[in-house]
């Protein structure tokens, strides 16, 4: 099925309207006929009550209500068709309003860097994106509504109010505006209470997602039912706030509903003068009753209006909420399995990187050829894994970095990914199946990556298969075996650039052996950055990148043991240790 294409301006309401305008000329036709037509109802209901006076006077025939009923019928009947035909199209604007904020939205997170997404909790965006985008959608399916069954609908009772008495019809819609003061005396409150309800959600969706995720944790430490009671606080909290939203928005109606129809009052008092003759005009019984079912269907949308005020405030404060990320779409053209792997030379030159404009790295130079593996280590925090976030685009850099002679910063999303897989120090595995962590979705073996990282052996041991889960973010594998796990996705999508961070933190040394061998066997052509804090490898690697004092030196293993003391010294320590193991 093709996806609808990404809007431009997500982040105005105008947009959503004009995407959608063959729905809407379809719910302005039909909702033009169906509220036009609705005054078909008090007209033909006066006729009726007329006729039936005229049959009790011998004036008319049964023939005659008859023939009046059924003209009556009819029109109805497409007043309803036009009627079901609008309310249908209304729906399907929404439900497509609704999916279109959806994409856009979820098109925003995917694409967020890691410091927006970690402003903001998980429980707070699960509602924007799902409570919130269906405010919106339900609010603009309100306003598009009450534009023909109140506003259009309004103007077409007040016309045929005008018609018969227009004296009296201003006497009676005197009221009609105090239903509109009361809506917006209470914008504030509607406003306030929806704001802190959406709050109190995000809260509440926050703890059950650190329950959730922590359920372990907390039991081990004997903290489940202090957690408890805090999440039963939050939930109240929600229930409270909940119902001060829902009274403000739904039970304000029937005080609307109260202040409209006081004019029915003046109605039954003046409009009954007019049929005795002594009021304004003279009307008959058909008169009277049309004009008081025009008036009590004219009140009665009076204040679905007001309350629709409330309903559109509601929206607002969605809306306001959602808006700083509905941002500009980016276009996710990236399936790599179409798109040759070609040999790629690396190389940085003078370059300075760090996190939120506080450099943490200096005047880095080095260069890689293909097939070459450069080890990358130092003390900690010295920055090892920035270089690997730099080359992926997470983290700003001066200078220069160039792939094949092209500078990084010019290259588009899929240029930069055609070139450089990256596997970073968090597995970050799905809680899917362990194929599924292997393939995401592309059509490969897993097995046979599988087997390159030595993980088939500890399948087999666990009497499981790739078929079976990872469990939630791979808690059913231990942490040598996630780390593994995002080995085998990383090499099953090998690009030109390898970035590998502490991919054998927890492995034993003879699984390191014999992957690190089949590594070298199976990628003979690409450029590999290890980074890791152990080792044992680096003598067999082409160069060694140390990082220290804010800074890096880049030379073969052996030259670096001469002229870096800090280097000679981590690795003499690791050496001894060894030796002490053997």
């Amino acid at each position: 099925m093709k996806q609808d294409k990404l809007l431009s301006h997500p982040d105005r309401i105008s947009t959503y309207f004009k995407t959608e305008i063959p729905v809407l000329t379809v719910v302005t036709i039909t909702g033009l006929v169906y509220n036009i037509g609705m005054l078909a109802g008090p007209y033909y209901e006066g006729r009726l009550a007329q006729c039936l006076y005229d049959i009790m006077n011998s004036r008319a025939t049964a023939g005659d209500m008859l023939q009046l009923a059924i003209v009556y019928l009819l029109v109805i009947a497409l007043v309803q068709i036009s009627r079901a035909i609008k309310r249908f199209s209304v729906r399907r604007f929404a439900n497509n309003i609704s999916r279109k904020m959806r994409r856009s939205l979820y098109n925003s997170l995917v694409h967020a860097d890691q410091k927006q997404l970690s402003d903001e909790n998980l429980g707070s965006l699960l509602t924007k994106a799902i409570s919130d985008v269906d405010a919106c959608s339900e609010g603009m399916r309100k306003f598009t509504t009450e534009v023909f069954d109140t506003g259009v609908v309004m103007i077409s009772y007040v016309f045929m109010l005008v018609h018969y008495d227009w004296r009296l019809t201003i006497l009676a819609c005197l009221f009609t505006p105090l239903a509109y003061i009361a809506a917006a005396a209470m914008k504030s409150k509607v406003t306030a209470a929806n704001a802190a309800y959406k709050k109190s959600a995000s809260s509440l969706s926050a703890l059950t997602m650190d329950r959730i995720s922590h359920a372990i944790t907390y039991r081990v430490y004997g903290r489940e039912e202090d957690r408890n009671q805090n999440y039963e606080g939050a939930l109240q909290d929600y229930e409270k706030k909940s119902a001060i939203a829902n009274l403000f928005e739904g039970a304000m109606t029937p005080l609307y509903d109260a202040i409209a129809m006081l004019g029915c009052v003046m109605v039954l008092y003046f409009g009954g003068r007019n049929v005795t003759g002594t009021g304004w005009v003279v009307w008959n019984i058909a008169a009277f009753t049309t004009f008081l079912s025009c008036f009590t269907k004219l009140a009665v949308k009076t204040s679905h209006a007001a309350k629709l005020f409330n309903a559109v405030q509601k929206a607002a404060v969605s809306w306001k909420r959602i808006r700083p990320l509905m941002k500009e779409p980016v276009d996710d053209d990236t399936d790599l399995e179409s798109v040759p792997v070609e040999k790629a030379d690396l190389s940085f030159h003078d370059v300075t990187a760090g996190y939120q404009d506080h450099p943490l790295l200096q005047h880095l130079t080095f260069t890689a050829k293909p097939g070459q593996i450069i080890g990358i280590t130092g003390e900690i925090a010295s920055g090892k894994s920035l270089i690997g976030r730099v080359l992926i685009g997470e983290a700003g850099y001066t200078g220069s970095i160039q792939i094949n002679g092209r500078e990084l910063r010019d290259l588009t999303s899929l240029q930069r990914i055609s070139f450089i897989t990256y596997m970073g120090h968090d597995p970050e595995l799905l809680s899917t199946s362990i194929a599924d962590n292997v393939t995401l979705g592309s059509r490969i073996d897993p097995d046979m990556y599988l087997k390159m990282t030595s993980l088939d052996t500890d399948l087999k041991e666990m009497q499981r298969t790739s078929k079976d889960t990872a469990g939630e973010a791979g808690s059913m594998l231990s942490g040598g075996q996630q780390a593994r796990l995002a080995l085998a996705r990383t090499l099953s999508h090998a690009r030109s650039i390898l970035v590998l961070d502490d991919p054998f933190s927890a492995v034993d040394r003879q699984v390191e052996n014999e992957i690190l061998q089949r590594i070298r066997k199976d990628y003979p052509d690409r450029v590999i950055l290890l980074i890791s804090h152990r080792l044992y490898h680096f003598p067999e690697f082409d160069s060694v990148l140390f990082l220290h004092d804010g800074t890096a030196t880049f030379l073969p293993h052996e030259e670096m043991m001469r002229q870096e003391a800090g280097y000679r010294s981590l690795y003499e320590k690791q050496m001894g240790e060894k030796d002490d193991e053997e």
